[in-house]
């Protein structure tokens, strides 16, 4: 009988977390969405995020269709003690958006959005990306910052601060956002902004998802476009020294309507290149003014004139299709490791210790992006949103991508050791929404002198840390 006993019980699968034994067939009868199990047709496709290093199995993916979903599957976890995550656009390098062996509150179906042309605002819902943001807000000839690529999720961007185009003449993401609508660990529904929950409201523009499921955003809007002065100037490495000392001086000199972007890669197979630097290390301004064209013109003048550039694709053109320039360098379904500073300034030591590795890496495909900050950005106190680094003059992100994960090593190598030079130019912090899973101490990094009073937030808001699949203020 001691045998058979035995026999029995090896047999029986034996729970061994909250969620392997939890009743999803009774949170599918709480949703109007889907519940997606392992088991379910489509479940993979569900689980793959844009960087495809992140490979994690949930016991569970909740399709929240709107608020009462994300109220009763909040619910269901924490009377399971099943761990959470929270996906929106899915964008984040670091994979935050998934975790093994917890349930997901996947926001990617929630794309409501209105945009109100006379008041000049928009409200959306987070499964909004910025391709969609833009569409409907260009409609009307307004527009809000939105990062730089139109795949990104504008609920990830504006959580972590919202770096783009924009943001010199418009401030960040965050800086826009008006109210926010936000589900609390406890289950509460509230809506923040300075007058409601204000101390909420000042940890949601640059502290991250810690502090509930935000499931509405008002944004203020800005007159812009729908046609801007917008493109890239490339030039060939052997340049790419002087270059880089021209765009230093000049870019101090600029308008904070005029938006910049260093990149240093190799050239991709583009019509618009000629065929014979194709593959060829190149860096290539590129820069998008927000403003008046003719303005505009005059001020990219003597960028236009500067060199003997290869190409140079600068000209009147849609916002919509400038948002998409950075889509076909960042697609989906490659492999993604970043490491990012941010920096003081470019000074000759830092160039050239930059130039001296930028090329270094065995994939076409890896580049390096030296975004120019200040503006309306630096105009802000660093304690007046949870984004702290106001002082900061650029931001580095360098971008190790590939397809073969035979390869990983390979090129996280690359990307850390162009980090690692860079660090003296540093100020010591980094932009969260580029942060990797890099530990606590650069988390602190990322949230720099607020990080103390968002720890006091969490404690108000998740003391529980219920929301904890993120760059992670714990709350103590």
């Amino acid at each position: 009988m001691a045998t058979k006993r035995a026999t029995t019980a090896a047999a029986m699968p034996v729970p061994t977390t909250p969620a392997a034994s939890a009743p999803w067939n009774t949170l599918q009868d709480q949703l109007r969405g889907e519940v997606l199990l392992p088991s379910t047709p489509g479940f993979d496709a569900a689980r793959a995020l844009w960087n495809a290093m992140i490979d994690k199995r949930p016991a569970a993916i909740a399709r929240c269709t709107g608020v009462a979903d994300v109220l009763a599957a909040l619910r269901f976890a924490r009377e399971r003690d099943i761990p959470l995550a929270v996906r929106a656009g899915g964008h984040n390098v670091a994979g935050t958006a998934l975790r093994d062996d917890g349930l997901v509150l996947d926001l990617s179906r929630m794309k409501g959005i209105r945009v109100d042309p006379a008041a000049r605002t928009v409200r959306l819902q987070p499964g909004i990306l910025n391709g969609d943001l833009d569409h409907e807000t260009q409609a009307f000839g307004l527009a809000v910052t939105s990062g730089i690529a139109s795949t990104t999720g504008v609920s990830g961007l504006t959580l972590g601060g919202g770096i783009g185009w924009l943001m010199r003449a418009f401030g960040l993401t965050c800086d826009n956002l008006r109210t926010a609508d936000v589900v609390t660990a406890d289950g509460a529904f509230i809506t923040a902004s300075e007058e409601e929950h204000p101390d909420l409201f000042w940890a949601l523009r640059g502290g991250g998802g810690n502090f509930g499921v935000v499931t509405s955003f008002t944004f203020a809007l800005q007159p812009l476009g729908p046609t801007v002065l917008a493109g890239a100037i490339v030039f060939p490495a052997s340049a790419a020294g002087e270059v880089l000392r021209f765009y230093r001086d000049y870019i101090e000199e600029a308008p904070d309507a005029l938006g910049t972007i260093v990149l240093l890669r190799h050239a991709p197979e583009s019509p618009w290149i000629p065929s014979e630097h194709w593959r060829k290390p190149v860096v290539a301004i590129l820069a998008c003014y927000a403003g008046n064209i003719a303005e505009g013109t005059e001020v990219l003048k003597p960028l236009k004139a500067f060199g003997s550039p290869i190409a140079d694709i600068i000209q009147p053109k849609p916002y919509t299709l400038h948002q998409r320039m950075f889509d076909a360098s960042a697609p989906p379904g490659l492999r993604y490791y970043w490491k990012s500073h941010y920096l003081s300034g470019l000074s000759d030591d830092a160039i050239d210790t930059l130039l001296a590795r930028a090329w270094r890496t065995s994939s076409l495909r890896s580049y390096t992006v030296v975004a120019r900050v200040g503006g309306a950005v630096s105009r802000v106190a660093e304690s007046a949103t949870a984004f702290a680094h106001r002082d900061a003059q650029h931001v580095l992100n360098i971008n190790g991508v590939w397809t073969d994960p035979a390869e990983d090593a390979e090129h996280i190598e690359w990307t850390r050791d162009m980090f690692t030079v860079m660090e003296p130019f540093s100020t010591g912090g980094v932009y969260v929404n580029f942060l990797g899973n890099e530990g606590e101490e650069r988390v602190r990094a990322a949230y720099g002198t607020n990080y103390d009073r968002l720890v006091e937030v969490k404690r108000r808001y998740d003391p529980d840390n219920v929301f904890n699949m993120n760059q992670n203020i714990v709350p103590g």
